[in-house]
């Protein structure tokens, strides 16, 4: 497991990629995305983790609903985790990780990538207010 301390809820997202680790090992790459997420879907389930998934959430801008969102698992009610299966992540990926913490007003989430020949994974943490 992955555990790193000076992360909030390090032992919770070394859990979640400890899982994608599995499934990556088993199944490698070259498959869409939604093989990936049945498969981390059924290993989540074995390590018993609490998630659902394509948990939909709303979006809101200065208070009004404009839209809902899908996150690919919303984990312990704590953790989103967005799944890719592409070559390689790109900035593009990291930054809309980030817009949906923001939207769903949460801490911590997970980029996973299963399209590489290595599983891929970031650590997404919501930015630091800018001082003024």
């Amino acid at each position: 497991m992955i555990i790193k301390e000076e992360y909030p809820l390090s032992e919770l997202t070394g859990k979640i990629i400890g899982c994608a680790m599995e499934v990556h090992r088993v199944l490698g790459n070259g498959f869409q995305e939604v093989i990936y997420q049945r498969a981390l879907e059924i290993e989540m389930r074995q390590q018993g983790l609490e998630f659902s998934r394509e948990h939909e959430m709303e979006i809101s801008y200065k208070g009004y609903n404009i839209g809902t969102r899908r996150v690919d698992f919303f984990v312990e009610g704590k953790i989103m985790v967005e799944l890719k299966a592409v070559v390689q992540l790109e900035d593009v990926h990291l930054a809309q990780a980030i817009n949906y913490l923001e939207a769903y007003r949460l801490d911590i989430g997970l980029l996973i990538n299963f399209g590489n020949t290595s599983l891929q994974f970031k650590r997404v943490m919501k930015p630091k207010p800018k001082l003024k």
